[in-house]
């Protein structure tokens, strides 16, 4: 199993933080934001990461990265030449996985505790793809899970009035069908390719597992989320348990 970490954007709403380098290169903790997701991705035993990032911050990333061996990995790295999309940013791994299952992390999904038993679990499911959901108090910034007893009914993106609190957060687990599901969607009305689609669609097939993730988590992306991550990694010295 391989790894992706997608960390693209602009991080506009962290501005003025955002304005000389990447979100994904802010301090959180002790070290770097991307350092989180690197981190939790080798807790899995998964070594092969592929790092996707914007053109203007690639030189950035790979200067602080390198190769890799400093921390145990082997890196990739991919330019997404424009902002379109998660789904859109995913796509440009399909080389890299040669077909092999994959773990996607959002670099600015931050996390204390190890997935590796969801990582176990999904390498045994014969096909399709995993979420991870989370209960949030402020639905309407993510992709949000209606639930039934047993199993996800639908994903709603950013929805107005949302069905319940549990969000789709930011690590994603997909066979090697993800990137025919990618080339099946349409652009949104924000004219992005949303990951939300691609995980209806394997919803829609019956091929779509989800875990509640246990642990400490939160999504960096704004300045009261970007606190918490900063008291999160601090109370734990910046390690995966």
């Amino acid at each position: 199993m391989k790894g992706v970490i997608l960390a693209g954007g602009k991080g506009t709403r962290l501005y003025p933080l955002t304005k000389v380098t990447n979100k994904h290169l802010l301090p959180v903790g002790k070290e770097p934001m991307i350092y989180n997701p690197i981190k939790q991705l080798i807790s899995c035993d998964i070594h092969e990461i592929l790092i996707v990032t914007s053109k203007e911050h690639m030189g950035d990333v790979v200067n602080l990265l390198g190769s890799g061996r400093e921390l145990n990995c082997d890196f990739t790295f991919k330019v997404q030449e424009e902002a379109l999309g998660i789904a859109n940013a995913l796509s440009l791994a399909e080389n890299f996985a040669n077909s092999e299952k994959i773990a996607v992390i959002l670099g600015d999904n931050i996390t204390v505790k190890s997935i590796k038993p969801y990582v176990e679990e999904f390498i045994k499911q014969d096909k399709g793809a995993k979420v991870f959901l989370k209960k949030v108090e402020d639905p309407q910034r993510y992709g949000i899970a209606a639930l039934d007893e047993m199993s996800i009914i639908e994903i709603e993106e950013k929805p107005q009035k949302p069905k319940s609190h549990f969000a789709v957060i930011g690590l994603y687990m997909y066979d090697s069908k993800v990137f025919d599901v990618i080339r099946s969607i349409q652009p949104s009305v924000r004219g992005e390719f949303e990951i939300t689609n691609v995980n209806n669609s394997y919803l829609k097939n019956g091929q779509l597992t989800y875990n509640i993730l246990q642990g400490d988590w939160t999504d960096a992306g704004t300045f009261e989320s970007y606190e918490y991550a900063n008291k999160m990694l601090f109370e734990v010295g910046n390690q995966i348990l």
